[in-house]
């Protein structure tokens, strides 16, 4: 027996380390291939309509917005700002003007045009007392030259000497009237002239007075319409564009500038930066998908408004060539607002019916699209045909409807048994 066994001991311990390593090697198998399994990512073939796009992006604008302007006064300073990004009504004060240097000035005006008015009251009183006072010495004087007249007429008769003598006072009086007559001529244009000067200045000063309070009452600025507030950048005093901030309480600014808008928030718009390729195949009317940056969630359907027809040459390395397109809003949401970032999927063209996989799970094997389908744990590529594409899908035929393709290399990402 132990004879028996000494030969059959060997052959027992080969049989035992080989069948030790058979299932060792079956149990990598097995977990090999179910981790292939579960490792690689997979998607189903979808059947249904097939959207071909053109993917751009840009920011929303407003087609239509009403300017804030500053008034034309000069040395404006900021007293009090409404809050941007508000809804204001048409006829609410947004922008009020610090307006105490142009009240000092009208206190100042207004005491000037007092003066100038007592000065001119002055100026008539005096100009009637002369004009009454040469009145008085012009009869006076005509008074004097009648008698000296009467006279002469008499003395003529009684004494031809005596009569001589009294034409000589005749002729003198005579004079005296005219020196009269040309002092109250002079009296009376002095003071006209007087008057006059006084009259430009008073006007003068009144035109100032009403000027500065014309000024004042446009220290207020009120809102064009109704919208939403925007206040422009300030540029003033920035080393660069990056330092600007939106204008402030405080800040001086210059008359007759922009200082911010009110958008219409009915006529937003996408406007985007259309590829130089891609121009070609957009034209007005076409359907739009817009997405927004801060709001992924949400697909506003939109429409293509413009498109220009001449190209931008970007001012920055490389030097593209593109176009401008724009998509009217035609739902748009209460939290969508002017400059927000985004991007629009302008639907080319659609497909019925169409087979289709994401983009990523299609490769390319001796220049031939394929697409690698999950076969009992296994991934088997199969060639397909590409009808269309889009940034993230790929009409096929090829795959029936249904069937699981794998979104990695699966040649490069299955371990190799």
């Amino acid at each position: 027996m132990n004879k028996i066994w000494t030969i059959l001991r060997p052959w027992l311990t080969a049989l035992l380390i080989l069948l030790t390593i058979s299932g060792g090697a079956f149990g990598v198998y097995r977990l090999r291939t179910g981790q292939t399994t579960a490792t690689l990512p997979t998607a189903p073939v979808r059947k249904g309509e097939f959207l071909v796009l053109v993917r751009c992006r840009g920011a929303l604008r407003a087609n239509k917005s009403a300017g804030i302007y500053t008034p034309v006064v000069p040395n404006l300073r900021i007293g009090w700002l409404a809050a941007a990004g508000e809804q204001v009504g048409e006829g609410e004060v947004i922008v009020k003007f610090d307006s105490s240097t142009a009240q000092q000035q009208v206190m100042q005006k207004e005491a000037q045009l007092r003066q100038s008015a007592a000065s001119l009251d002055q100026a008539v009183a005096q100009a009637n007392i002369t004009a009454q006072q040469d009145q008085t010495d012009l009869a006076d004087a005509k008074f004097a030259v009648e008698r000296a007249r009467l006279q002469a007429n008499l003395a003529a008769i009684e004494s031809r000497i005596k009569g001589e003598q009294l034409k000589l006072d005749l002729s003198v009086a005579e004079q005296k009237l005219k020196a009269h007559q040309a002092t109250v001529a002079q009296h009376d244009a002095s003071s006209k002239a007087r008057i006059a000067s006084l009259t430009r200045q008073r006007d003068q000063v009144k035109a100032d007075v009403d000027i500065t309070k014309a000024r004042i009452d446009q220290m207020e600025l009120k809102a064009p319409s109704s919208g939403l507030l925007t206040f422009n950048l300030n540029y003033s005093g920035v080393m660069s564009t990056n330092e600007a901030r939106p204008f402030k309480i405080g800040d001086n600014v210059g008359s007759g500038m922009a200082l911010g808008q009110i958008p219409d928030l009915s006529t937003l718009e996408m406007d985007a930066k259309l590829e130089e390729g891609d121009r070609g195949r957009v034209a007005v009317q076409q359907d739009v998908v817009v997405r927004i940056d801060a709001m992924p969630e949400l697909l506003i359907p939109a429409k293509i408004s413009k498109v220009s027809a001449l190209a931008e040459l970007s001012m920055e390395y490389p030097y593209n060539r593109s176009f401008r397109a724009a998509a009217s809003i035609l739902k748009p949401d209460p939290r969508l607002r002017p400059e927000m970032n985004g991007g629009m999927d302008i639907i080319i063209s659609r497909i019925p019916n169409a087979l289709s996989v994401p983009a990523k799970a299609l490769f390319k094997r001796a220049g031939k699209p394929i697409v690698y389908v999950a076969e009992n744990g296994a991934y088997r590529a199969i060639e397909v045909e590409m009808l269309a594409r889009n940034p993230d899908e790929v009409a096929i035929s090829g795959v029936p409807e249904g069937a699981k393709v794998t979104l990695v290399d699966a040649e490069k990402e299955q371990p190799k048994q």
